[in-house]
């Protein structure tokens, strides 16, 4: 990537290895202003930011502060910040606003955002914005509150060029420039047939380089994919990225053209489920940066509860072998290494299988060979880490038997690592559970109950 020359850059951002971010002197600049009383100042300052710059902005501030921000910005709010901001920050900033100026920033949103940022009020505020928007732009809200929460109807913008296939290039291009409803942006015309159904869709750059008098059916691309307005967003996703597309038109039950879905809003879902993913995977339901104590609380507790769970099963485990303990305390010195390991292990394969999963690169066609391959690789691993392991016990506590008892123990729980951290996912795949939200706590339960049991059982055969 070639170097970006900072000093082009606008002083409100900085450029560190070729990345663009807030300038936090600029920041602190926003932030004395609004302490000092100084809102025209700080309007100033932030007006010219671009609306995900600005939502940045409205993050980093105090709550306090960010209040005064908005009620600076308020004649000039650009509605499209709402849309960028934390789900917690948001609820600050609509409160600061006021129904009424939510309602105004709803209707001039393109109708995708609008129905977006609407879903996310609760049900009493999201009635009385409703009631405060003018009568169309409320239907289109209702329409795509109706489709499920994650599908393609959410997700689409219902502006579209939409022509006959009879037209030429030129009535096309002409009713592009006295057209008052076409979008500000597209890339594609969708040429749809007399019951409004897609039958092809034109690039816009082909549109532009063609000759005035060709008819739109002769240049047009056949081959055109169409989604489902009910289609899952990660299926439109998995589709974006396949077959690499700008834009794809949506289409209702009947096959009328309804709507569009466009690579930036794709982009968005593509980074929230690769975000959903990992914070699940680590037990956290989403990301709560911004969230009031109690509430990070209530969202994290359920999952260490259900942790604590496994590590009494784990626990009860180790009661079972407590006489071996007793005689042998080197053994509690060693545990660990076998748990974390353990864990480690499958953390590694299960992160692979969930994304695998993810990207339909893992599926029941070679779920057998790629299960084979990572009990394989556990096998190995655990050989290798048994040599190096096994030594070193035997030097530290004088005992040969303890070193083999570890090694043994060690291929043993990174052969479980390996097949559970595979197997966990694609069962769970198959139940129709979220492989990313459960499959960490019963791995952890897997690695730890069976190589604590491996470990003591082991140690109970060959050294008492």
């Amino acid at each position: 990537m070639a170097g970006i020359d900072s000093n082009e850059a606008p002083a409100h951002l900085v450029i560190e290895d070729d990345l663009y971010g807030l300038d936090p002197d600029f920041v602190r600049s926003v932030e004395l202003a609004l302490e000092e009383g100084r809102g025209d100042d700080a309007r100033a300052l932030a007006e010219p930011l671009h609306y995900s710059d600005a939502a940045d902005l409205l993050e980093r501030l105090e709550p306090a502060e960010r209040a005064k921000l908005v009620e600076a910005l308020r004649d000039n709010f650009d509605p499209e910040i709402l849309t960028e901001l934390d789900e917690g920050v948001r609820d600050e900033v609509i409160e600061a606003l006021g129904f009424a100026d939510l309602a105004t920033a709803v209707s001039e949103l393109d109708s995708d955002d609008a129905v977006y940022l609407v879903s996310q009020l609760d049900e009493s505020e999201r009635e009385r914005v409703l009631d405060a928007l003018p009568a169309e732009v409320r239907a289109i809200i209702v329409q795509g509150l109706s489709y499920p929460e994650y599908s393609a109807g959410r997700m689409m913008q219902r502006e579209l060029v939409a022509v006959p296939a009879y037209w030429t290039v030129g009535e096309t291009i002409d009713y592009l420039r006295a057209s008052t409803t076409v979008p500000d942006e597209f890339y594609d015309l969708y040429v749809v047939d007399p019951r409004h159904r897609p039958i092809g869709k034109i690039g816009l750059s082909l549109l532009v380089r063609a000759k005035r008098p060709v008819r739109l059916k002769t240049i047009m691309n056949n081959e055109s994919m169409t989604v489902p307005v009910t289609a899952d967003r990660e299926e439109v996703a998995f589709l974006f990225r396949q077959h690499d597309l700008i834009s794809a038109p949506v289409v209702d039950g009947a096959g009328r053209l309804v709507g569009v879905i466009t690579i930036d809003d794709v982009v968005d879902v593509i980074d929230e489920e690769a975000a959903d993913d990992m914070l699940r995977l680590a037990g956290v339901p989403d990301a709560d940066l911004y969230r009031a104590v109690k509430d990070t609380v209530r969202a994290r507790v359920p999952w260490l509860l259900i942790n604590m769970c496994t590590a009494v099963i784990a626990s009860s485990v180790i009661g079972l072998f407590e006489a071996t303990l007793e005689k042998i305390i080197a053994l509690a010195v060693l545990m660990p290494i076998v748990a974390g390991l353990g864990g480690n292990a499958g953390t590694q394969t299960l992160a692979v299988a969930v994304r695998g999963l993810a990207t339909k690169e893992l599926s029941s066609e070679n779920a057998l060979r790629v299960i084979g391959k990572e009990i394989l690789v556990g096998l190995t691993n655990g050989l290798i880490i048994a040599c190096v392991i096994g030594p070193v016990a035997w030097a530290w506590f004088g005992q040969p038997a303890i070193g083999l008892v570890i090694g043994m123990a060690l291929v043993f729980n990174l052969l479980i690592a390996g097949l559970m951290g595979s197997l966990i996912p694609l069962t769970l795949e198959k139940f129709n559970v979220d492989p990313a939200i459960a499959s960490s706590i019963f791995l952890t339960a897997c690695t730890d109950s069976l190589g604590f049991f491996a470990f003591l059982g082991l140690a109970t055969l060959f050294l008492i």
